[in-house]
């Protein structure tokens, strides 16, 4: 880790150097396993075409938009800013704060599942507790961490730096010791014909395309590794490379790890809690093969647990100073930009807070347990979180059609229709996505009332927060008449 920060400070980051810190930052090994109960072994299909036309073009959009722009400090928002006008910046910098409060909304379950497992040694609390008591549980531990994150303690730092490093690990240990166990241990392979090409061919009906976002979803977030470009040696030639090798590792632990899940689980016959309990009983299955009992998955509990508080705390924090920190008072109250003697934004905290309460409380009153309470809570991120990705590729698209203005030391394409066709592919099918994916997977002969009370609020959620970012800037018009 030191020579890395080393080679940042010199300039000098080398392709492999790239790779690895996009990486960490983009893949987990929890992308493998709520794929794998959407699609089963077809999924590996998927995870190649996503990557190809996807995935890789996504990855070297961002290389180029951030070496044209290196001296930004806002990311996308200074992106669009760049390309378009401030009022479009704004809704950039909106959006990528607002898809959080999903994610807010489900760290306290993911918490309260790996302390059951931790404790308990088995996934009962998941199929056993009532949605209402879950929320309220998950309630208290939001407004807790809220707390903390308005006293901004630095020891969350230490915390999340340790638990990604071992998520990390146990994510690779994971792939390795799955792979490996039918030839070492002489395990048995849950799911039956692996060998036949015909497991492994998806049916493109309406329903695949449903899943579609949670790949989307699974692969986001390259835009974060946009610093890099500018830090890297000759980036026109190794930035590419190290996006290319990052396609690679990435392509290599989504197609394994769905072999590994193959070998666990038969992908014929799905566990409806796979995604809520999937990672601890696969970590329990491979402790039993290789004879060291429940060590893997109380190793990956203590993991995740860490991992899921420093998410917690750092996502009420960070996506918001994102936004309000070079808040234009055109659009945003200054009110909400308020800094408290610790530098807090309290009524930014307390907006988060108020969306993220009523987002863990209203959906229990219609999803009966827990386990489906997951589930729903994980589709609404996999549907909301990529729309920020949409601001990415509209900026890639206005950069090429205003080629001639702006400059870069490393281009993904050099013929600008081509860049523009390219970014309009990308966003259109992120939408595309997007818009499938409210689709609830759920059976609706199985409950015709909890799946249209999930597709409403599918509906009804992403509609709500960004019609929030419209009326902002009503506010801060009023405000700032008022005020003269």
């Amino acid at each position: 880790m030191e020579a890395i920060i080393l080679l940042e400070s010199e300039k000098t980051l080398r392709w492999y150097n790239v790779a690895l810190i996009a990486f960490v930052s983009v893949w987990g090994l929890a992308n493998v396993f709520n794929n794998f109960a959407n699609q089963g072994l077809t999924v590996i299909t998927s995870w190649i075409l996503i990557m190809i036309f996807y995935f890789v073009p996504y990855s070297l959009i961002v290389g180029q938009l951030g070496s044209t722009f290196k001296d930004a400090s806002g990311g996308v928002s200074s992106w669009v800013k760049e390309t378009s006008t401030k009022r479009l910046a704004y809704y950039a910098a909106w959006t990528y704060w607002v898809v959080h409060i999903p994610y807010l909304a489900q760290k306290p379950q993911g918490i309260l599942i790996a302390f059951s497992w931790l404790f308990k040694g088995n996934g009962n609390f998941v199929n056993e507790t009532s949605a209402m008591t879950v929320s309220i549980m998950g309630l208290v531990i939001f407004v807790f961490f809220l707390w903390i994150a308005s006293k901004g303690i630095a020891t969350l730092s230490r915390i999340g730096s340790i638990a990604g490093t071992a998520m990390f690990v146990m994510s690779l240990l994971f792939i390795l010791l799955a792979v490996s166990a039918p030839f070492m241990t002489h395990a048995k392979i849950q799911t039956p014909d692996m060998g036949a090409i015909k497991s492994y061919l998806p049916n493109f009906n309406f329903a695949y395309f449903t899943t579609i976002s949670m790949l989307v979803f699974a692969v986001g977030g390259a835009e974060k590794i946009s610093p890099y470009v500018n830090k890297t040696k000759n980036s026109a030639k190794e930035f590419p490379k190290g996006m290319l090798a990052l396609a690679a590792m990435v392509a290599i632990c989504a197609i394994l790890g769905s072999f590994a899940m193959g070998f666990l689980f038969n992908g014929k016959d799905i566990p409806s809690d796979l995604i809520t309990n999937g990672p601890y009983e696969g970590f329990l299955r491979l402790g039993s093969f290789y004879h060291v009992g429940n060590l893997f998955m109380i190793l990956y509990a203590i993991a995740n647990a860490m991992a899921q508080i420093s998410a917690l705390a750092f996502s009420i924090d960070a996506p918001l100073k994102i936004l309000l920190g070079d808040a234009d008072d055109n659009f945003i109250p200054k009110k909400l930009s308020k800094l408290n003697k610790k530098g807090t934004p309290v009524n930014g905290y307390a907006m988060t807070g108020i969306l993220v309460s009523i987002l863990i409380i209203i959906p229990a009153i219609g999803i009966g347990n827990m386990n489906e309470l997951y589930k729903w809570l994980l589709n609404l991120n996999a549907v909301v979180m990529p729309m920020r990705y949409l601001w990415v590729f509209f900026a890639y698209m206005l950069l090429n059609k205003q080629y001639k203005k702006f400059k870069s030391g490393y281009k993904f394409v050099k013929n600008p229709v081509v860049g523009y066709i390219i970014g309009a592919w990308c966003l259109l099918f992120t939408a595309f996505a997007c818009i499938l994916g409210v689709v609830p997977k759920l059976n609706y002969s199985d409950s015709p009332s909890n799946y249209m009370f999930q597709l409403a609020l599918n509906i009804i959620t992403p509609i709500v927060l960004v019609a929030l970012g419209l009326i902002l800037p009503a506010i801060a018009r009023r405000n700032k008449k008022d005020a003269a």
